[in-house]
């Protein structure tokens, strides 16, 4: 059966990929316990599941996007508990060995919204209003050994990113890039970004990043 994303609901991207490839170079087990933080359409929720982990946590707001990932989690028989909630809120009291997030990161103007379909990327003036919250809440929820893998676009700051991270405590690098043109929501931005001094005059392609941050033995 072939189940496709409802409208409403992140599809998978570029980022989806690139953030999939570094989380199956992690060493996943029956043991590991998993976080997808804002999931979405649950991709990375169920490659960490179809992976090996038994213990998979996947987090959204959106009522639509929760629904679609329980779903398809139940027609794949994959092992993935699904909440609704504001990020990190749901699972405050918990610990993981592996989180993964891929947050609304593009800058706009004004605030981030809670409604509508560009909850999924809208982040502020500087693209970090979900990341910086990451940054922040992640951390404590690692165990001993546990690793973030976060990604976002290099316009919103990688090196703010590496250097939040380290300073909690986390081993901190970028673990990958990839240069893609820009999809119908960057071209859409494009002239308040060039007049914001974000991008240059002409520019078409933006800078994905995972960041990967791992809590020290």
């Amino acid at each position: 059966m072939v189940f496709k994303t409802p409208p409403g609901v992140y599809a998978p991207q570029d980022d989806t990929w690139l953030l999939s490839e570094a989380l199956l170079r992690e060493d996943i087990t029956a043991g590991t316990a998993v976080l997808d933080v804002g999931t979405g359409s649950g991709a990375l929720a169920l490659a960490a599941a179809g992976r090996g982990a038994a213990q998979v946590t996947a987090v959204d707001v959106s009522p639509l996007a929760v629904g679609a990932t329980w779903l398809r989690a139940r027609l794949k028989g994959l092992p993935v508990r699904v909440l609704q909630g504001d990020l990190l809120t749901p699972v405050a009291d918990r610990g993981f060995d592996l989180i993964v997030a891929n947050p609304p990161y593009v800058p706009v103007a004004g605030r981030r919204i809670r409604r509508g379909r560009g909850v999924a990327w809208r982040a502020g003036g500087d693209g970090r209003a979900v990341v910086d919250r990451i940054c922040r809440d992640a951390p404590p929820l690692l165990r001993p050994g546990g690793v973030l893998l976060l990604v976002h676009s290099g316009l919103c700051g990688p090196d703010r990113t590496v250097e939040q991270l380290a300073e909690a405590g986390l081993r901190t690098a970028v673990a990958d890039r990839r240069t893609i043109p820009f999809g119908p929501v960057l071209r859409e931005q494009a002239p308040w970004l060039e007049a914001h001094g974000l991008i240059a005059p002409g520019e078409t392609k933006e800078e994905l990043v995972v960041i990967r941050a791992e809590r020290q033995l």
